[in-house]
């Protein structure tokens, strides 16, 4: 899983597992890069956020930028102004969480002018298992909604068609057809499916036939452990 330019963004419809990847992404790219911002821009979900991550961050020395302290932890919309400093130093690859939707992606539009020039990558994390994006039209009406509000062009296609623990490689096959329909239809780059570690085994036909990286799960459900 690699990400080409400064700024990479992930965004995608409400539970479609944008911020596990943002996670892998980050921790990946601070193998190649001496340093790396994850930006927590999700205001919209008070339960994965890429700021639950702190303690993972810390140990890669990957640096969060998300509300500090007492405010961390708040369902509030919420941003932090360090990501101006980010931007601006050419040392950093910077990873955005944005929130899922239009309304999540309305947080975006207020940096268009600070990184319109920078050509940052917008990423579309689809769940084909998410009732709204297991369509390709309301697939579709997501993505055009997304670049209304973000004011951004959606430039790559990621399949991350899970149901958590309980995925099959069912829901994997059955999310890379759609994402290719997808794809085509709006003719955006699919750039590749990311399928949870613990069906690796089940997945080796897949991974030898279609691009895919297999990540590691952070954000857990309370009674997972």
């Amino acid at each position: 899983m690699k990400a080409n330019g400064k700024i990479t963004i992930l965004s995608g419809h409400f539970g479609s597992g944008k911020t596990e990847i943002a996670i892998n992404l980050a921790l990946s790219e601070r193998t190649k890069h001496d340093k790396v911002a994850i930006n927590d821009l999700d205001i919209i979900n008070p339960y994965y956020r890429s700021r639950d991550a702190a303690s993972v961050f810390r140990e890669h020395d990957v640096e969060l930028i998300a509300p500090q302290n007492r405010l961390a932890s708040a369902d509030l919309p919420i941003v932090s102004g360090e990501i101006y400093r980010v931007l601006h130093d050419s040392r950093y690859r910077l990873i955005v969480d944005a929130g899922g939707d239009k309304d999540g992606a309305t947080a975006l539009g207020q940096y268009y002018h600070e990184w319109k020039d920078m050509q940052p990558e917008l990423w579309f994390v689809l769940n084909a298992n998410r009732p709204f994006v297991s369509t390709l039209e309301g697939a579709a009406y997501t993505i055009g909604k997304i670049e209304n509000a973000s004011r951004l062009k959606v430039t790559g296609i990621i399949n991350n068609t899970n149901i958590g623990l309980e995925t099959t490689m069912e829901d994997v096959w059955r999310g890379h057809e759609l994402s290719s329909l997808l794809a085509e239809k709006l003719n955006i780059a699919f750039l590749f499916t990311t399928i949870a570690n613990h069906l690796q085994k089940d997945a080796c036909n897949f991974a030898y036939r279609y691009e895919a990286f297999f990540i590691k799960r952070y954000m857990k459900l309370p009674w997972e452990g």
